[in-house]
C-alpha cells in the first residue's frame, strides 16, 4: 500500500512540462484547472472568477497580489466585462478587445508558458470562456523606490537623478534624454527561473552591427537559474573572467548612459539593478566624471590628470616604499634617509610587515564601515583609523612614515570616480608590495611590466583596453581630445573608434 502511494505521489496531476509548451485548449474548465494547479499553493496568487453581463459566460482574472494594481484591473477590465453581454457573440475575443476593455496596454497570449510568465512578471491575465486565447493586461505596480540622487558618482554640477531598481523607470530616464526614434531598446528575458527583464539599448545608426550581433548572441547564451543584478550579467558576458580590470562600465547616472549611446556604445538595462552596463570600454573611461563635461575644460583637465596620478599612487606607492626602504636605501637623499631611520627607531618588525599590517587594518576598517548601517559606519572608520594608527605608532609596531604612506594611498584610491576600479587597486596594491618584498626595486619593475603587458593585450568586446595608448595610431584613433585632458566642447567633433564607420564625425 505504501509503495502504491509513493508511486502515485511521483506522478504529477498533469504533465506540466509538456503542457507548458502547448497552447490553450479553448476549454475553460481544463485551462483554468491547469493554471490553478501550477500556481498552487501560493498565497499571493489571486484568482478572481466572475460572470460576464449575460450571467452565463465565465471569466477569471489571475494576478500576483503586491505586483499588480488591482484597482485598475477592477475599474477598467472586470467591471466593463460584467456590464456587457458576451453570449451570442461569434468572435468573443475580438469583441472583448475592441468593445469591452477600457485599457490600451494589452496583448493576446495563447501558450501556458507565456501566460505564467506574464502573471509572474506583474501583469494580469484574463481568461474568458469561449475565447481561444487569453488576454494579458499591463497592470504592473511594483513596490519600488523613487528616483533619487546617485550615491556612488557624486557631482557638483550636472543632473543629480540616478537609476533605480525599476526596469521601466530606467529605460524612461534614458529615453527622456535622447528623443530620437533611432534609439532602439530590444527587450528579452534572462534566467531560467527568474525571467529577469533585460534591454539592449543602442543608437541604430551609430552602433557597429558586428558588435550588436555579438552582444545579442552573448545575452541569448546566458544560462543561469536566476539573474538578480547587472553584476551577474557582467560576469557571464565578459571575455576574460580572470582579469581584475572591469570590461563593462557600470554607472548609476542616466546622463552618462545617454552619452555612451551617442558614442555608438551599447547599454544593458537589467531589471532589479540600480545601474546600467556600458560596453565596450577603455581604461580611460573609468577616469571620466559626469561633471567633466559640465565645467570648463581647464578645470576638468586638471581634475582628470589628478585622477590618473592618484590611480598610479594607489597601486604602486606602498610597494615602492617597501622596495626603497627595505632594499635600496641608497636611492634616497641623505636627509630623507636619516628621517626614515629616526622614524623607525625602536621598530622591531621588517618594513614589509609594517606596511602589510597597516594595509590590512585599513581594509578591515573599510569593510566594517560599509557593513555598519547609516552614518555610524563612516564615523567608526575615521575614528578607528586614527585610534588604531596612533596606538600602533605608540606601541612601536609601525613608524609614522608607514602611517603617512598608507593614509595617502587610501585617499588616492577614492579619487577615481568609478567603484568598479576599487577591487583593482586593492588587489594590485598587495601584489606590488609582495613583489617588492621579494626582489626589491627589480621585483617592483617586473610587476609593473607585467601589468602593462596584461593591459596592452586586454580587450573589451574587440576594442583594445588601452586605447589610444596602444594601437591608437594603427587604428587611426584620435580621441586624445577627451582622454588625459578634455578639450573645449567645440573642438570635440569626432566620436570614438567603436562608432560605426562613416558616422564618427558629429553634426555641427
Amino acid at each position: 500500500m505504501k509503495e502504491k502511494e509513493k508511486a502515485g505521489a511521483r506522478q504529477p496531476r498533469y504533465d506540466r512540462q509538456q503542457k507548458l509548451a502547448g497552447k490553450l485548449k479553448n476549454n475553460f474548465d481544463e485551462d483554468y484547472a491547469f493554471l490553478e494547479n501550477v500556481l498552487a499553493p501560493s498565497g499571493d496568487m489571486v484568482k478572481n472568477v466572475f460572470y460576464a453581463g449575460d450571467g452565463k459566460t465565465r471569466a477569471v482574472a489571475i494576478y500576483v497580489d503586491g505586483l499588480t494594481d488591482s484597482q485598475t484591473l477592477q475599474d477598467f477590465v472586470i467591471r466593463p466585462l460584467q456590464a456587457n453581454v458576451l453570449d451570442g457573440q461569434k468572435d468573443r475575443l475580438s469583441f472583448v478587445e475592441k468593445h469591452v476593455l477600457e485599457t490600451v496596454d494589452w496583448k493576446a497570449v495563447e501558450t501556458y508558458e507565456d501566460i505564467l510568465t506574464d502573471i509572474l512578471s506583474g501583469n494580469s491575465v484574463l481568461l474568458v470562456e469561449g475565447c481561444e486565447k487569453a488576454i494579458s493586461l499591463s497592470t504592473k505596480n511594483f513596490p519600488t523606490r523613487g528616483v533619487g540622487e546617485t550615491e556612488q558618482e557624486m557631482v557638483i554640477r550636472g543632473p543629480k537623478d540616478s537609476f533605480t531598481e525599476n526596469f521601466r523607470t530606467n529605460t524612461a530616464l534614458i529615453r527622456r534624454r535622447i528623443r530620437d526614434p533611432r534609439l532602439k531598446m530590444e527587450h528579452t528575458k534572462v534566467g531560467e527561473r527568474s525571467k529577469t527583464d533585460i534591454a539592449i539599448c543602442y543608437m541604430e545608426d551609430l552602433v557597429e552591427p558586428e558588435l550588436l550581433a555579438g552582444i545579442r548572441r552573448k545575452v541569448a547564451e546566458i544560462s543561469l537559474d536566476g539573474v538578480f543584478d547587472g553584476g551577474m550579467v557582467e560576469q557571464l558576458m565578459e571575455d576574460n573572467p580572470w582579469t581584475p580590470f572591469p570590461q563593462f562600465q557600470h554607472t548609476e547616472r542616466p546622463d552618462k548612459a545617454a552619452s555612451g549611446l551617442l558614442e555608438g556604445r551599447i547599454v544593458l538595462v537589467v531589471d532589479n539593478s540600480p545601474g546600467v552596463l556600458l560596453l565596450p570600454v577603455t581604461y580611460g573611461m573609468f577616469f571620466q566624471s559626469g561633471d567633466d563635461y559640465y565645467t570648463r575644460s581647464l578645470a576638468a583637465s586638471f581634475a582628470r590628470l589628478l585622477r590618473f596620478a592618484a590611480a598610479a599612487f594607489a597601486i604602486g606607492f606602498p610597494g615602492l616604499y617597501v622596495a626603497i626602504a627595505g632594499f635600496h636605501t641608497e636611492m634616497l637623499p641623505t636627509a630623507f634617509l636619516l628621517s626614515i631611520a629616526q622614524a623607525r627607531t625602536g621598530i622591531v618588525i621588517p618594513v614589509v610587515l609594517e606596511v602589510l599590517l597597516m594595509e590590512f587594518q585599513f581594509e578591515l576598517l573599510r569593510e566594517a564601515g560599509i557593513r555598519i548601517p547609516g552614518q555610524l559606519g563612516g564615523t567608526i572608520g575615521i575614528v578607528g583609523g586614527l585610534i588604531v594608527g596612533q596606538a600602533a605608532v605608540d606601541a612601536g609596531l609601525v613608524s609614522t612614515i608607514v602611517v603617512i604612506v598608507v593614509s595617502f594611498t587610501a585617499i588616492a584610491s577614492f579619487i577615481v570616480p568609478n567603484e568598479s576600479f576599487g577591487p583593482v587597486f586593492r588587489l594590485l596594491k598587495f601584489l606590488f608590495i609582495l613583489a617588492a618584498a621579494l626582489w626589491g626595486i627589480y621585483g617592483y619593475l617586473l610587476m609593473l611590466a607585467a601589468l602593462l603587458f596584461h593591459l596592452s593585450q586586454l580587450e573589451s568586446f574587440g576594442v583594445p583596453y588601452m586605447l589610444p595608448s596602444v594601437c591608437g595610431g594603427h587604428l587611426d584613433y584620435n580621441a586624445e581630445k577627451d582622454e588625459y585632458v578634455r578639450y573645449p566642447l567645440r573642438f570635440m567633433k569626432k566620436r570614438p573608434l567603436f562608432t560605426r564607420a562613416g558616422r564618427r564625425v558629429r553634426k555641427k
